[in-house]
């Protein structure tokens, strides 16, 4: 398919590379993958990822494949090639043809292998860790070279069919590529291309007991699915020389037009982890309740907190694709899911920290309905019924004793708005045995519903509240940074600047409308903040709601 459209795009140095790549003829049609390696769930960073390859794809009407480079058994597992795809597609995204698996190519990735070998350029080495890492050298002093790497191409072949028949043991020997141990670069100082694991492989069960490293499996994936541009992060820039060594030295990519390597800046936000890890270590030792949890910076955690894919691709468009490493603010991040939902999230009321108020100039046997719009501003949405009556719940935070003229809430002997119903007035209240506020006797205006006063008065506070028999009982979980340092990864334990008040619970009511609230929908809780169902806990029994951000940027 030709490179046609007139859409205005973000520009950026890896589409300037692929236009000029069209417009030389080099390539004519854009091919783009996402290889996660399926040993966690993704996070915000992949989300930067995903948006530019599958992005770059539909910008140029190309292709853009999902591809597991599923090398590493020990730590993969299905659930986590289930989840990626749900990420995937969640955000917005579906990739060309079928999924594919670096475990597909385990055949041909090894006979590309043996043809290393049959050239030279590959021998089979019996050194330890310990051993391999001496040899190795330093940043500052050259490697030097394994007592094994001029062992005959007769003999690697011979000992490469052994590996792979399980005749030597786990860590014993590896399949090295013959470079150059004096090499600047680390990476090319002959790194093992193979190693032995007696591991259960979720694609291919027990059929191998020798796997690829990952640099060799994925330059040749790359070429076998003819890839055009090979977009990865930066921390991959000096691999790119064995990327290009692995696939100038095998015949069948011998080819001027074959795929490569382009490096841009990983996402790092502030104090967010970017390393699953270290996230999956918050996970085992149960720091979190799961990859999914709220406070968690994966996709599946946002979503469960009530991010929208709209947001998080806006997010990623918005931040940009350059070379330059920087922290972005988080900042940037909650502004985009506000914006979202100040236009498109229905509005609600919730009371999170109730204290009780009695209308004592209403009537004790009748209530009346309130018709309150879902939105302010957006006729389309519908409106939504209230239940007004003698008794109701506001929050504690609403009402004072006493108050300086800067409290534009309910105080004794002035008065408020309740939003969409009446003006009430706060006579006298009760405590309990601590101090604590427990009743606010109060009385209303009956002909301020929808108007102000008909004397003139002015009357500016405005606070929310809920009808007490048709008021919903729910749980309300308020989440803050999991990490109280802008930089966690820069701590050598992360329980440091762990976040003690990263969750807290606390119960209330909300609404009738709210009775059925669908799982992940966000709502803006009028003056307290926008909160969605929880996925996992909340039912028509148990509403539970989460909060995804508050009005305002208070943690700043």
């Amino acid at each position: 398919m030709s490179h046609v459209d007139t859409e205005v795009r973000p520009s950026n140095f890896i589409r300037n590379i692929i236009d000029e790549d069209l417009k030389s003829g080099k390539h004519s049609q854009v091919h783009t993958r996402f290889p996660p390696e399926p040993n966690g769930y993704l996070h915000i960073g992949h989300a930067k990822s995903i948006c530019l390859n599958f992005g770059i794809a539909k910008d140029y009407q190309g292709q853009c494949n999902l591809r597991f480079d599923d090398t590493n058994p020990e730590k993969e597992d299905i659930n986590y090639v289930n989840s990626i795809q749900e990420d995937v597609r969640w955000l917005g995204f579906e990739w060309s043809g079928d999924i594919r698996y670096s475990s597909n190519y385990f055949e041909q990735l090894h006979q590309y292998a043996v043809e290393l070998i049959t050239k030279g350029l590959a021998y089979v080495c019996f050194l330890n860790g310990e051993q391999t890492r001496e040899y190795r050298g330093s940043l500052k002093e050259p490697g030097k070279n394994s007592p094994y790497r001029d062992t005959s191409i007769e003999e690697n072949l011979t000992l490469f069919e052994k590996m792979r028949k399980g005749e030597f043991k786990e860590g014993e020997c590896a399949l090295r590529a013959k470079i150059d141990m004096a090499s600047p670069f680390m990476c090319m100082r002959d790194p093992i291309i193979y190693r032995i694991r007696f591991a259960h492989h979720h694609q291919t069960g027990d059929k191998w007991c020798i796997y690829p490293m990952y640099d060799f499996t994925h330059c040749v994936s790359d070429a076998i699915e003819n890839i055009t541009h090979s977009i990865c992060t930066l921390e991959f820039q000096d691999n790119r020389r064995l990327y290009d060594w692995v696939l100038d030295h095998l015949d069948d990519f011998k080819i001027p037009d074959r795929t490569r390597q382009y490096e841009f800046s990983r996402l790092n936000l502030e104090y967010t982890l970017m390393s699953k890890r270290k996230l999956n270590d918050l996970v085992v030792r149960k720091l979190v309740t799961g990859w999914d949890d709220p406070r968690m910076p994966t996709i599946a955690g946002l979503r469960r907190r009530g991010y929208t894919a709209a947001s998080i691709r806006e997010f990623c468009s918005r931040i940009g694709v350059t070379k330059q490493d920087n922290l972005v603010e988080v900042g940037m991040l909650d502004a985009c899911i506000r914006e979202e939902l100040n236009e498109h999230a229905p509005r609600a009321m919730a009371v999170l920290r109730p204290i009780k108020v009695v209308i004592e100039n209403y009537s004790n046997t009748e209530t009346e309905t309130i018709i309150a719009a879902a939105h302010p501003n957006n006729e389309t949405m519908g409106t939504r019924e209230l239940t007004f009556g003698r008794e109701l719940f506001i929050d504690v935070a609403d009402f004072k004793e006493e108050a300086n003229k800067h409290f534009k809430r309910l105080v004794l002997g002035k008065e408020v708005r309740l939003r969409n119903a009446y003006i009430i007035k706060a006579d006298r209240c009760d405590k309990d045995a601590d101090g604590n506020i427990t009743t606010v006797y109060c009385t209303y205006d009956a002909d301020t519903l929808g108007k102000n006063p008909a004397d003139g008065r002015k009357v500016k506070g405005v606070i929310h509240w809920v009808e007490a028999s048709t008021a919903k009982p729910a749980e309300f979980r308020l989440y803050e940074r999991l990490f109280t340092n802008v930089n966690p990864a820069a701590f050598e334990t992360v329980d440091e600047v762990l976040n003690p008040n990263s969750l807290t619970v606390v119960k209330g009511l909300v609404e009738p409308s709210l009775g059925n609230a669908s799982a992940e929908k966000t709502y803006q809780f009028e003056r307290e903040g926008y909160f969605c169902a929880d996925s996992k806990d909340s039912s028509a029994e148990h509403l539970v709601f989460n909060l995804t951000v508050p009005l305002r940027d208070t943690f700043a």
